[in-house]
């Protein structure tokens, strides 16, 4: 059986190191106390746990900030907005899925210019991103945002545009060589007459093409509608959400191709229930396997409000108007993906530059650059609640065991070397594991 239900033995037991790759890969990291819990409580209920579809509501913060940042016209206070949804929340794999579908739909407010449009987006991918897919790619493709994206308005009878089209075809459902230029023409015409009235969606009839077309084999008159019913039947979109939630979970080289055809066709008899799909890769052995640990590069909003979560860095948190920012740095400017296709994710966040970015992070970390006005971090404190030895080297275990789920012998001496040559702080060890090749993979 390909995607077999993970259960713990001798090669692969429930232990440290696992506990902290659910957590990191699948979630933003978590604190000692969570892991703890999770690793006397036994993979089953950890999982049930972590996994569990409870209706997060909106604390009163959570909508002040929001609201805040859209009245402000600030885009930086609305990226802020979602880093405190992802440090603050109690459901971390409905915001990593969040995260995930903002990248599939990937849509920039350098065109929408919007921000209460690009906030209504991103409720959508969180209310609807782990249930059926037919619901989230209905009311992405309809919502303003993604038609002022792909040129909604100026596909009209007469004059298709073939932006909302192709876009829909090659990234949000078949992919890439499963359609042809006749179909993506076609379906350009099947489009129009879907337009944005006053940032509402609004369909004119009197712009609508109602002659026959030809869509995938298919010859009739179409609808917006019937296209994307036309889309959603086809098994090629099954294969695409397979690739999609692969791609966010397994790491490279870790699925092969029967893998992948065996989760789009369980997505196709389960009603393309994104959930179904989910659980099933995180329940799995393959998840859990060696293989699959730190074998995916950590983008930088998973980095940074992973580092705040597991050092439990909230009293008082850092300035997330600063962390957004450092998430730019390290290139990935939330809200504005760099075009279509979104971020390209894996090895491409480590370019040079954005490696440098990294690092810094991490030494504003242990500097207390990321809070407003500055405040170095107390991690001797956290590590005393936690009734931690005082001496360092035991000190600076515990933090790789926290960060990593194991001590790596080699990151501990080297760290506790360079501690030693100054004045040692917990927090600049921190930064420098949080710095190491190792934290850079999940």
């Amino acid at each position: 059986m390909i995607w077999k239900a993970y259960q713990p033995n001798a090669k692969a037991p429930w232990n440290l190191r696992r506990v902290v790759h659910l957590h990191r890969r699948a979630g933003f990291s978590a604190p000692w106390e969570q892991i703890q819990t999770d690793l006397a409580d036994g993979h089953a209920l950890a999982l049930d746990r972590f996994l569990d579809r409870k209706d997060e509501n909106d604390s009163s913060m959570t909508n002040t900030i929001g609201d805040a940042a859209v009245a402000s016209n600030n885009p930086q206070r609305l990226k802020a907005w979602w880093l405190y949804r992802m440090i603050s929340t109690n459901n971390p794999l409905r915001e990593r899925l969040t995260l995930m579908w903002h990248n599939h739909f990937a849509t920039s407010n350098r065109k929408v210019n919007n921000l209460s449009l690009m906030r209504q987006q991103n409720e959508l991918f969180r209310r609807l991103g782990r249930g059926r897919f037919a619901d989230l790619l209905k009311g992405i493709i309809k919502h303003p945002a993604m038609m002022i994206w792909l040129d909604a308005d100026s596909n009209r009878k007469g004059k298709a545009n073939e932006n909302l089209a192709r876009e829909t075809l090659e990234l949000f459902t078949l992919g890439v060589g499963n359609y042809s230029e006749s179909d993506v023409k076609e379906a350009a015409r099947a489009l129009t007459g879907w337009t944005v009235i006053n940032d509402r969606f609004e369909n004119r009839t009197s712009r609508h093409d109602e002659a026959k077309l030809t869509i995938l084999g298919r010859n009739q008159p179409f609808t917006g509608d019937q296209l994307l019913e036309l889309l959603l039947d086809h098994f090629d979109t099954a294969r695409r959400i397979a690739w999609r939630i692969c791609k966010t979970f397994l790491g490279e080289g870790v699925i092969n191709e029967a893998a992948l055809e065996a989760i789009a066709k369980g997505l196709t008899e389960n009603d393309l229930d994104i959930g179904w799909a989910v659980e099933t890769v995180l329940r799995s052995e393959l998840f859990f396997s060696d293989s699959n640990m730190r074998a995916k590069v950590i983008g930088p909003a998973e980095l940074i409000a992973g580092a705040v979560r597991s050092l439990e860095l909230d009293q008082p948190p850092p300035s997330t108007m600063i962390l957004s920012s450092w998430a730019e740095q390290m290139g990935q400017d939330l809200f504005y993906p760099p075009n279509v296709g979104g971020w390209k994710e894996g090895r491409s966040w480590l370019g040079s530059r954005t490696v440098v970015a990294r690092a810094n992070f991490a030494n504003a970390l242990a500097c207390g650059e990321l809070w407003h006005p500055a405040k170095v971090p107390d991690l001797d404190q956290l590590a005393s609640r936690y009734e931690i030895d005082v001496s360092l080297k035991e000190r600076v275990g515990w933090l790789c065991e926290l960060l990593f789920g194991e001590v790596i012998p080699e990151a501990v001496s080297q760290t506790v070397s360079e501690l030693e040559k100054s004045k040692p702080s917990l927090a600049s060890a921190a930064a420098q594991l949080i710095s190491r090749a190792e934290y850079q993979l999940h």
